[in-house]
């Protein structure tokens, strides 16, 4: 039995876990997190897919393990209220992963 998860999958794991980590959830540091509801959907905020894969793309650039985003796809199906986040990934240790998030 594994315990733990390494390399690629870490990395990946990583990415998904700081993107379904929204700002002011964490009672240490309420400055910390994807400002959802702040900067994405939250009152009188611009609804714009460009404004929120800059805010995605820059918290996958900020997660430890990553390298750089190779590729980075988003979708906003506006009927069930789903952003929908695809990004290929090169890690620190030069091996390429694929996550999907939906949020």
């Amino acid at each position: 039995m594994q315990d733990f998860i390494t390399d690629t999958d870490a990395v990946a794991q990583a990415i998904k876990t700081n993107l379904l980590f929204f700002k002011g959830e964490w009672w240490e540091d309420l400055s910390e997190g994807l400002p959802l509801f702040q900067s994405i959907i939250g009152p009188g905020t611009p609804n714009h897919v460009n404004a929120a894969d800059l805010l995605v793309r820059e918290r996958i650039s900020k997660t430890k393990g990553v390298s750089e985003i190779l590729d980075f796809q988003s979708v906003y199906e506006s009927r069930d209220r789903n952003y929908l986040i695809s990004c290929m990934v090169r890690t620190t240790t030069g091996r390429i992963t694929t996550v999907e998030v939906t949020l």
